[in-house]
Order: C-alpha cells, then sequence, then structure tokens
C-alpha cells in the first residue's frame, strides 16, 4: 500500500498540473508542447519515485509496472494519434525509447533481486 501511495503522488501532481495550467481533463487533447510537459512531469515524478523506492532497498511490485505500462500506453496513444494527423513526433520517441530502456534497467533490478533472495 505504501508503495502505491508513493507512486500516485507524482501521477496527482501531473494531473493537477494538467488541471490548473491547461483547464482540461483530457492530456490527449493537449497539443505537442504542453502533452510533452506533462508527460515529462509525470514521468520524471513517477521515475523518481521508483528510484527513491530502490534507494531504500525496496523491491519493486507489480503495482509499479503497472502504472509504468500505463504510463507508456498513454505515450503510445498519443504517438499514434500525432502520426494519424501528421504531426512531428520525434521527441515523444525519443522519450518513449528511453522509457523502453529504463523499464528494462528497472526490470532487470527485480530479476537481480530475486536471484539475490534464492
Amino acid at each position: 500500500m505504501k508503495k502505491i501511495i508513493i507512486h500516485t503522488i507524482p501521477v496527482a501532481i501531473s494531473w493537477v498540473w494538467l488541471i490548473v495550467d491547461k483547464n482540461t481533463f483530457n492530456p490527449i487533447s493537449l497539443k505537442g508542447p504542453d502533452f510533452l510537459k506533462f508527460y515529462l512531469i509525470l514521468l520524471l515524478g513517477f521515475y523518481s519515485s521508483v528510484f527513491l523506492l530502490k534507494s531504500f532497498m525496496e523491491n519493486i511490485s507489480k503495482a509499479t509496472f503497472y502504472f509504468m505500462t500505463l504510463i507508456f500506453a498513454l505515450g503510445i496513444v498519443k504517438l499514434i494519434r500525432g502520426i494519424m494527423l501528421g504531426k512531428p513526433i520525434g521527441f515523444l520517441m525519443v522519450v518513449l525509447i528511453m522509457e523502453i530502456l529504463i523499464t528494462v534497467c528497472i526490470s532487470s533490478f527485480k530479476v537481480k533481486d530475486k536471484i539475490k533472495y534464492f
């Protein structure tokens, strides 16, 4: 439960920024730079909470991977929408590739933890 609360804080901060600054509940309807600001706030906050938990020697839970999957799915949906509208998607593509690399890195931490405990 503690891990879910820690992961929910950066998500809530990014949604509050979205509602207060852009007056919308739908991040997909945002234009490119505004969506990238929202997405980077979300990613930086979430992954800092993951690495903070990791520095306290906490195990990465399944809830963490569910959060990562949902955040990645949001980026993919916006990527597909950008492709369909013919908009430039280069920076979002780089962010998604970096997100995949960080997820692989975190997954390797989880595998190392399992090996260490057996």
